[in-house]
């Protein structure tokens, strides 16, 4: 791998980032990347390990949100045979694969309380302890996080340990989104549309029609770059004539008059999908005297009405709240719900 890949763009907003990063890499401390999906988190992360003394060294990536609560801690710091059922050998973590290197939390707010006491304790010291271990393993990492979450805000209601934070944050870089890079929507789409055109071996490239343009410059790109990339490829592959400009621009690649509808009752259910509870209009607002554990208590229990009604299938039920999947999680964690304790295991 080239010693950092470079941003396309050209707009103010991106160019303090990168430049912040490119300072930032020389300095083995911790850094915190924040920014919405699709803004290029993991690109910072790379640029900060390629740049500095460690780039011969492995960069390990490890999104913390796609493992179960239960194996995060397992998978960051290793384990000894026998540890828990199903270890039958030891096994290193992502800090032992990345000592001498840089290791990349992704998704950090996702993290187990318990998790981030170990964190703490691995960044404070320089030191892992492997589950079932007894004796610790000193490592040399350096540690670039990311989220897209408000971490001061978790940190206040004490879903994220403040002291972690204040570890993480020697210095934080925070990634515009695309709608705010002035000027560099044209000139990423310029730069994917080339490289797409070479991958269908046109001879040349023709470029993009005013009015397509004036589409991508209009459009408000909640995926960011990863959106726009995919938009323009898909736009590029489905024009027939690699001689005049790309006058065509899909950006819902589900939109069909073909589509399955939703019904006038609302949205669309699978098969095996149960019934929507239906809510109870009933509710004496002038009683409420604790507004946080009010829209708490109620939290939990749509939350947990989802859970029953898809059977504890959590991405059924994060897209019936029109969650995410990670965002389910959370609520999940902050309200200690199980599947044992769900209202259609107590009915059974």
């Amino acid at each position: 791998m080239d010693r950092g890949k470079q941003f396309v763009g050209q707009s103010k907003a991106i160019l303090d980032a990168v430049e912040r990063a490119s300072r930032a890499a020389a300095l083995s401390r911790p850094v915190l990347v924040i920014g919405e999906r699709g803004t290029g988190k993991e690109l910072i992360a790379e640029r900060l390990h390629h740049l500095s003394d460690r780039w011969g060294e492995p960069l390990v990536v490890m999104n913390c949100a796609a493992l179960p609560e239960t194996l995060i801690e397992a998978e960051l710091f290793g384990h000894e045979a026998g540890a828990f059922t199903g270890a039958s050998k030891a096994r290193t973590g992502r800090f032992e694969e990345a000592d001498g290197g840089t290791l990349f939390l992704d998704e950090l707010g996702t993290l187990s309380m318990a998790a981030q006491e170990r964190l703490l304790r691995a960044v404070e010291y320089g030191e892992i302890t492997r589950i079932g271990a007894s004796r610790p393993t000193v490592v040399d990492v350096r540690i670039v996080a990311a989220t897209n979450e408000d971490l001061p805000a978790l940190a206040e209601r004490g879903e994220f340990r403040a002291d972690l934070l204040d570890r993480l944050s020697f210095e934080v870089i925070t990634l515009p989104p695309l709608r705010a890079r002035e000027g560099d929507i044209t000139v990423i789409a310029d730069f994917f549309g080339r490289r797409m055109a070479a991958e269908l071996m046109w001879e040349e490239w023709p470029g993009f029609s005013e009015e397509v343009i004036e589409q991508l410059e209009a459009y408000p790109w909640p995926g960011n770059v990863r959106e726009l990339r995919n938009v323009v490829e898909r736009a590029v592959y489905r024009w027939d004539d690699g001689r005049t400009p790309v006058g065509a621009v899909v950006f819902d690649p589900f939109d069909s008059p073909w589509a399955p509808k939703s019904s006038a009752r609302g949205p669309a259910q699978r098969p095996d999908a149960l019934p929507p509870v239906e809510l109870k209009p009933a509710f004496d607002f002038a009683a409420v005297t604790d507004l946080r554990a009010a829209v708490d208590g109620h939290e939990r229990a749509i939350v947990e009405s989802a859970l029953d009604r898809h059977r504890w299938n959590q991405r059924r039920a994060a897209e019936a709240l029109g969650l995410s999947y990670d965002q389910l999680r959370h609520c999940i964690r902050k309200h200690a719900l199980n599947e044992a304790g769900s209202e259609s295991d107590k009915a059974a």
